[in-house]
């Protein structure tokens, strides 16, 4: 396969996941302070979201890239 199919198939897949799931969540620890022996941290969970545009723009633009691939490959 050539590599404009791989990054076409790799947009719609991403496109895809942004579409459904509209971002992802992560979790970030905070070193807060040392007292001796003792560590105190702090976990605090964020979420980084991802536009619907965005993810129909990947997936647009992979499928238009598998489509520019097949028809050169011919």
């Amino acid at each position: 396969m050539k590599p404009i199919v791989w990054v076409g198939i790799l947009l719609i897949v991403l496109g895809g996941l942004a579409l459904a799931y509209h971002g992802f969540n992560y979790t970030r620890h905070e070193h807060v302070m040392d007292v001796g022996p003792m560590h105190v941290t702090t976990e605090e969970r964020d979420r980084f979201p991802i536009p619907p545009i965005l993810g129909g723009l990947a997936l647009v633009g992979g499928i238009a890239l598998l489509v520019v691939g097949g028809k050169k490959g011919s």
